[in-house]
């Protein structure tokens, strides 16, 4: 991983360790109370240590650290809050993503949409799930850009990392066909230019977040901040 975070200036070897502890965060490899150093963290991807701090505190700012001064930084727990929050911001967002591009999909919508899904399948019956992972959010992405509001999926992707987590923990082989046949859904009602339909195909998908949160908060109670799953 230390090649991927090496070369440029020290600006963007910050944002590149950024990028690469928050993706060790999201998918488990480091868990909620988890102890790191900057030491430690700046041997394992070969930069120096002032970059590690820069990300720390960005990573803190997007409450997947905890730094406790003179004492040791731990990857903070899920918050159940912040969670839903991440839902409400995402779908919000989406809803109006999805009805856009259902407004007017042209041409390539359709294809587009059904080459991801094929992708994920082949993902699924591999049982990868970090491919599935990666394919779930292009699927998404590529939804803003068909809309033109790219940029929006920026936005949400900046205030999805407890959701990421949730999903992550939750990922299989069953989960993954459940969202691919909710992929599906929505993919129709865009091949279909129905906005209606999208749109309820979207809520439907991302309400499975709920569901989600409760079913991590049973099996994995240890990784939740707080009386976990209190509202």
């Amino acid at each position: 991983m230390a090649a991927s975070v090496l070369d440029g200036t020290e600006e963007t070897i910050s944002l590149r360790v950024v990028t690469a502890l928050r993706d060790e965060i999201v998918s488990m490899a480091l868990k909620p109370g988890d102890v790191i150093s900057e030491s430690d963290i700046a041997a394992r991807y070969g930069v120096s240590r002032q970059p590690v701090r820069e990300a720390f505190i960005r990573l803190a700012q997007q409450g997947l650290l905890l730094i406790r001064p003179k004492r040791a930084t731990v990857v903070k727990k899920i918050s159940p809050e912040g969670v839903r929050q991440s839902r409400f911001i995402r779908e919000s967002i989406e809803v109006e993503i999805v009805r856009r591009v259902a407004a007017h999909p042209g041409r390539d919508a359709a294809a587009v949409l059904g080459a991801l899904i094929e992708d994920q399948e082949k993902a699924s019956a591999a049982n990868d799930s970090r491919k599935f992972h990666a394919l779930d959010e292009l699927f998404h992405r590529s939804l803003a850009r068909l809309a033109g509001v790219e940029y929006a999926w920026q936005l949400i992707d900046d205030h999805k990392m407890q959701l990421d987590r949730v999903r992550f923990l939750t990922l299989g082989v069953s989960s993954a066909q459940r969202a691919i046949a909710e992929h599906k859904a929505i993919a129709a009602a865009v091949a279909k230019a129905d906005p209606a339909a999208a749109e309820a195909a979207m809520r439907a998908h991302l309400a499975r977040a709920e569901v989600l949160l409760a079913q991590t908060i049973t099996d994995f109670p240890e990784y939740f901040e707080g009386p976990a799953g209190a509202p």
